[in-house]
């Protein structure tokens, strides 16, 4: 049962539900104000996007890492995280990163000690989030999308390692471009089999067979991979993005 004259609590069937007041104290903004509140955010961005570009531009050959910020340097992904960006690095790619901690701090953290390039791209978050010790250059973001398009504008590989929903959201993004054209043919690596493979499992016995919600063909954008050396040389088969 609701109460709908009013606030307070009333007491269903099976709990009680705390209502709203009756009159928030919320200010109505004027149309002159929501027109300055939209070119402030169009600036915000702009500026982003400017300094986003510019920093990812001025590295010839790069390979975007993801995953969580929660993973610990005693995880085996971490470690693995770091050997990788460290054998990369030596082949001469920056490693971009979101410039927190956990893997992207492991990412991060390989380059670094192989004398290679190590950029942050870093999110202004209320939890979690603070820059990683390991970067040689970085930027701030406010919007994760803005974040996002400069994460991946011109990578020669998107490697993905055990994360959470945001990383999720980062490779289902990646997928779908690609799937749909709109951006070239890139490596998509998923990294860490004992995460991965229970997703993929369902992809492929879910989505492709079952329901056939993707094409056969949608399965192969993706690579599942435990060894670092052959992640290496699958990245260096692939073409140089311009």
């Amino acid at each position: 049962m609701f109460n709908l004259f009013g606030s307070g609590s009333v007491k269903s069937d099976k709990k009680i539900v705390n209502l709203p007041a009756k009159d928030l104290p919320i200010k109505m903004l004027t149309a002159q104000e929501v027109a300055e509140t939209v070119k402030k955010r169009i600036a915000k961005v702009q500026q982003e996007f400017i300094a986003g570009f510019s920093l990812v531009q001025s590295y010839p050959k790069s390979v975007t890492f993801f995953g969580s910020a929660r993973l610990k340097e005693n995880d085996p992904h971490y470690a693995q995280a770091r050997r990788l960006g460290n054998l990369l690095a030596k082949e001469g790619y920056a490693i971009i990163t979101g410039g927190g901690p956990g893997i992207m701090e492991a990412g991060n953290r390989g380059a670094y000690e192989a004398g290679g390039a190590s950029i942050g791209l870093n999110i202004e978050l209320p939890m979690e989030q603070s820059t990683n010790p390991y970067i040689t250059a970085h930027e701030d973001f406010y919007y994760f999308f803005t974040r996002k398009v400069c994460m991946t504008y011109s990578s020669e590989a998107f490697v993905y390692f055990p994360g959470g929903f945001g990383t999720l959201d980062e490779l289902f993004e990646i997928l779908t471009l690609v799937q749909t054209k709109k951006i070239p043919w890139v490596p998509i690596i998923l990294v860490g089999v004992d995460f991965w493979k229970p997703l993929t499992t369902w992809i492929d016995n879910e989505l492709r067979t079952k329901f056939k919600t993707i094409d056969d063909e949608d399965t192969d954008l993706y690579h599942l991979f435990d060894d670092e050396q052959m992640v290496v040389d699958l990245i260096k088969e692939s073409p140089i993005r311009n």
